[in-house]
């Protein structure tokens, strides 16, 4: 069985390879957003994972964490792992911020997406490439 990433993924930017998880970047200044996707095949849950592998997603998911909290200085770092509509495991990381667009709610109950600028969105995968 080969890993391939899910259709949904297309429009994501791709950050770095870890040794368990594609890094990717959802497109969307009011949230620096890290998805972490592990290269499994037919993985849809955590629990689906080997527990060497749910450690290793813990110390991915650890340093993306801390890459987005030095980065960035947020109020609060968001983790989630729903797939209710894209049923290939991955681990949302997002940095939210008191004065973000959704604060304090969730960032799915906010509809309205805003892209970086062509130039924004260059800075900020050349800084996170580099922090990764």
């Amino acid at each position: 069985m080969t890993f391939e990433l899910h259709p949904n993924f297309a429009n994501k930017i791709f950050l770095k390879d870890y040794p368990l998880c594609k890094v990717l970047l959802e497109n969307e200044k009011n949230y620096p957003w890290i998805l972490l996707i592990p290269k499994r095949p037919h993985v849809s849950k955590l629990m689906d994972l080997s527990p060497n592998d749910q450690l290793e997603l813990l110390k991915e998911l650890d340093h993306v964490q801390k890459v987005l909290w030095n980065l960035f200085t947020p109020t609060q770092i968001n983790v989630a792992a729903i797939g209710n509509k894209t049923p290939q495991l991955h681990i949302h990381v997002i940095a939210r911020f008191e004065n973000d667009p959704a604060w304090p709610g969730v960032i799915w109950d906010h509809k309205v997406r805003e892209p970086y600028a062509k130039q924004e969105l260059q800075d900020i995968i050349k800084k996170l490439q580099e922090a990764l």
